[in-house]
């Protein structure tokens, strides 16, 4: 919906998101399908972002996500998502000093489907406006900036660039790291630079992935392989037709000299790192750099305001769990919020606040520090710390109960799960 379309009722919700990227436009779903009237407030135009061509940027999904997505109805509506099959963790460079430790993550050994999927960015916003656009209690209001906010203990005031307010019992923050909102708050966040840079683009090969996911842990951080849909329009001998994206964790200073490299010296680099398991390596698209850290907010909440997401916590990529956290922060709020509808409740009542908080900040802190650890345990080439990494992961190889408790976290499909991680209507 265009910027303004509500403004002749009165600009009022029950909850107003501000922030209509993947995480809130997917929370702005899961509260409208169950009936909760929901306003989204977003700074990009819709129509750039839908008709933005393909970037190289894509998004882990684990299996409890896509549960999730295939509630909402936003699952059916992608064009293409590569499922993972296969996770392959080893510790070196290939050819230079790699350990004969691994560690192989098979979705076999636990017979419940893929242990993830791999989806370029631009089909998901794609999927979730389609979906966005189908519900009756969702309005977005884009490209259109929040500018601050009014809470009391009656109500929320959303302010607009255009002079306008939204009335609402709720905000919820889903603005990325830098929130206006929280900072407004005055919510403190903790911070850790890991001064290093995540190179991510994607890469056209030779031979298939066969859905296999790579991980190789080098002294400068982890380097992942993830597989990504074939280009169907390319023949099958194609170059262009199967295709792979890239997180590349480097020292900032390499990573700076590597963005100006051609096309050509960059898929060399590439392959220098990965080896020539898939044939032929060539880069696609556009690559981005960003620097690597570690954020999180003190709490989750203030009067009427929700964090979920980025503003909420943001780690490193080094497991793939960063959008994954931020949907279950959706699946627990929308949870939460559609309970205390159904008794009656004020939307912004501290309570439900604080049982969302409750909910998310063991397991986010949980990741938060398993992510840490492994990405400091691994980013470096000291002698004692690879042979205990390395005896851990053959000790992990060889025991399939272990293996399994690993693969079921990874997946997202264990603890106290929301209902729309079960695959449950709210």
């Amino acid at each position: 919906m265009r910027a303004g379309e509500k403004a002749q009722s009165g600009l009022s919700a029950e909850v107003v998101i501000s922030g209509g990227g993947l995480v809130g436009l997917t929370l702005g779903i899961a509260l409208a399908q169950a009936g909760i009237d929901v306003l989204v407030v977003d700074a990009e135009d819709p129509a750039v972002a839908l008709a933005a061509p393909f970037d190289g940027r894509a998004s882990a999904i684990a299996a409890g996500s896509r549960r999730l997505l295939e509630t909402i109805g936003v699952w059916d509506r992608l064009e293409a998502a590569a499922p993972i099959l296969d996770i392959r963790v080893t510790d070196g460079q290939v050819g230079r000093g790699a350990s004969r430790f691994f560690l192989h993550y098979d979705s076999e050994d636990l017979g419940a489907g893929p242990l993830g999927h791999i989806v370029e960015n631009r089909l998901m916003r794609r999927a979730l406006h389609a979906r966005a656009a189908e519900l009756e209690s969702l309005t977005l209001l884009a490209p259109l900036q929040a500018t601050g906010s009014r809470r009391s203990a009656r109500q929320a005031l959303l302010s607009l660039e255009n002079c306008q307010l939204v009335r609402a019992s709720l905000i919820v923050a889903a603005e990325g790291r830098g929130s206006p909102l929280r900072e407004e708050a005055g919510i403190p966040v903790r911070r850790w630079n890991y001064r290093q840079s995540g190179i991510v683009c994607t890469i056209t090969h030779q031979r298939p992935h066969h859905d296999v996911a790579f991980e190789h842990f080098l002294p400068s951080g982890p380097f992942a392989v993830l597989p990504l849909s074939d280009d169907a329009s390319r023949p099958a001998t194609s170059l262009g037709r199967h295709r792979s994206s890239i997180v590349w964790t480097e020292d900032p200073a390499l990573a700076a000299h590597m963005m100006i490299l051609d096309d050509a010296a960059f898929s060399r680099e590439i392959a220098r790192r990965f080896g020539d398991s898939l044939g032929e390596i060539r880069v696609q698209g556009q690559r981005w750099n960003y620097p690597l850290s570690l954020q999180y907010a003190d709490r989750y909440a203030d009067e009427r305001l929700i964090l979920v997401g980025d503003a909420a916590h943001g780690i490193h990529p080094i497991s793939g769990q960063g959008f994954n956290l931020g949907i279950k922060d959706v699946a627990v709020l929308a949870e939460c919020l559609v309970d205390a509808r159904r008794l009656g409740q004020d939307l912004g009542n501290p309570a439900i606040a604080a049982r969302y908080a409750r909910w998310r900040r063991f397991d986010n802190m949980a990741v938060i520090a398993a992510t840490d650890g492994l990405n400091r345990l691994f980013s470096n080439n000291l002698p004692p710390l690879r042979l205990a990494r390395d005896l851990g992961m053959a000790a992990v190889n060889h025991l399939p109960p272990l293996r399994r408790f690993f693969m079921r976290h990874a997946m997202g499909t264990v603890g106290d799960l929301p209902r729309l991680f079960k695959g449950e209507a709210l």
